[in-house]
């Protein structure tokens, strides 16, 4: 076997080993996602606990596509992550409004609504229900 062709044989080798490797740990996040839906598309399991959200702020769930929020102790909340400015993933939950780090967009974490734009339009809500300690899409 000549030089070229036994480095081609390890970089090939090398390349199927790190995709078996990414296969092996692609199965989940560090949001809890186990990447698996029901068959109607949604997510099965919990999005997240309910000591997850703070009261008067929320969380992000990127790989979701959902914030939810905690606007009063008990009242849950979630809208779709993504700005209706330009489609940018919302980033953070900060002082009682969603942030969009684009063009800095903020929403009321209670209904979605604009607090300051460019943003025209509010946050579209999300069905999520509590059962106990966890919260789920409804």
């Amino acid at each position: 076997m000549s030089g070229v062709a036994r480095r081609t044989v390890v970089a090939a080798g090398g390349a199927g080993l790190a995709a078996a490797a990414l296969a092996a740990c692609g199965g989940s996040n560090a949001e809890g996602d186990t990447g698996t839906g029901g068959a109607d598309g949604v997510p099965e399991g919990p999005l997240a606990k309910t000591g997850d959200i703070p009261v008067g702020g929320g969380k992000v769930l990127a790989s979701k596509g959902v914030v939810i929020t905690q606007p009063k102790a008990g009242e849950y909340k979630a809208f779709s992550s993504k700005c209706t400015h330009a489609g940018c993933a919302v980033s953070e939950v900060k002082d009682g409004t969603i942030v969009c780090p684009c063009h800095q967009s903020r929403f009321d974490i209670s209904d979605g609504s604009v607090k300051s734009g460019p943003a025209t339009s509010p946050l579209p809500p999300e069905p999520i229900e509590v059962k106990g300690e966890e919260i789920s899409f409804g």
